[in-house]
């Protein structure tokens, strides 16, 4: 298999280090302004290396960020088709699947990543809400809490918690899930708090 030059990888690198660069000095996130220039750095160096991993997965990042959405799917797909066994990837699809709305091919790409990488607590995250989104409230539960295990201090994880239990009208559990964000982090506590009216009585499921 061809590999890339060194001097056209070292080329494509400095494109997307001046792309992220140039937009940092205005205070702007990596490749803002300069998203062409850094696909099409990336493209030039698939061009000779169509099997270049990395150069796959920096393209679907820079596609899921400015669009299309469907050509980040194409080339985290890509990635994997070429490289099956990283979870992050793995993840990233499913992210972008969930942005897409598309949440029954976002549980499975995060399902791949959790079976790849058990503690990848942003996949059991991501599962959780498209599980929510998919109406799927117990399953979610069982997400979301793998992903507070594995993050304790994570009070994204817990609120989106307290929420599915609100959902659930598991009064008791979302006072739990209070109780426990409340000892570090106030201001997601009093979100949650804010969001889950009428807590009254016990919730308990029969």
């Amino acid at each position: 298999m061809i590999r890339i030059p060194s001097a056209i990888l070292a080329a494509t690198l400095g494109a997307l280090l001046a792309a992220a660069g140039a937009s940092a000095q205005h205070g702007q996130q990596p490749y803002a302004g300069q998203e062409k220039r850094a696909v099409k750095a990336l493209r030039e160096s698939l061009k000779l290396d169509r099997d270049f991993v990395p150069a796959r997965e920096a393209l679907a990042f820079l596609y899921a960020s400015t669009g299309p959405s469907e050509l980040a799917v194409e080339e985290f797909q890509k990635a994997l088709s070429l490289a099956p066994g990283r979870a992050d990837t793995w993840f990233n699809l499913g992210f972008v699947y969930h942005t897409r709305n598309e949440d029954e091919n976002a549980i499975d790409a995060f399902r791949k990543a959790v079976e790849l990488s058990p503690s990848i607590d942003r996949a059991w995250y991501g599962m959780g809400l498209a599980h929510r989104s998919l109406g799927h409230l117990p399953e979610a539960v069982k997400a979301l809490e793998r992903a507070g295990k594995l993050q304790p201090m994570n009070p994204h994880a817990w609120y989106e918690l307290g929420m599915t239990y609100y959902a659930l009208k598991r009064y008791d559990k979302v006072q739990e899930v209070i109780d426990y964000l409340n000892g570090f982090d106030p201001k997601a506590t009093m979100q949650l708090m804010r969001d889950t009216p009428d807590r009254s009585g016990s919730g308990r499921a029969a």
